[in-house]
């Protein structure tokens, strides 16, 4: 059975398939072939509220990195075309509290499956 990841800052970039690498703090045991629900929000759900899947995805590579590591293309590949590195970085610390430029991250680069898949 698939895990959830939420996307609740990016669910524009999953709907519209624009992102396929993200940054997390944890997911240590997340391996290519794996498959997680790309889910608008996954935790701290009011009384009533279900989970939304936005997407199927399954994992293709992931890595260790520290913030410094982030490249101009993997902002883009983040779903942020046209966002400098810079901004990206400290949107990432922003929403991450505490984030240091030391701090290790998990890169997770995803691919959609697709219903037939």
């Amino acid at each position: 059975m698939a895990s959830n990841m939420s996307f609740s800052h990016t669910t524009e970039q999953i709907v519209n398939r624009t992102k396929t690498v993200t940054r997390r703090l944890g997911w240590r045991k997340l391996r290519p072939g794996q498959r997680v629900w790309a889910v608008k929000k996954a935790m701290g759900l009011r009384p009533g509220e279900k989970i939304e899947r936005l997407a199927l995805l399954e994992i293709v590579s992931t890595r260790w990195e520290t913030p410094l590591d982030v490249t101009v293309e993997d902002v883009a590949r983040e779903g942020f075309p046209g966002m400098s590195r810079e901004d990206f970085i400290e949107l990432f610390f922003r929403i991450n509290r505490p984030t240091r430029w030391y701090t290790s991250i998990q890169r997770i680069e995803f691919k959609y499956v697709d219903a037939g898949d």
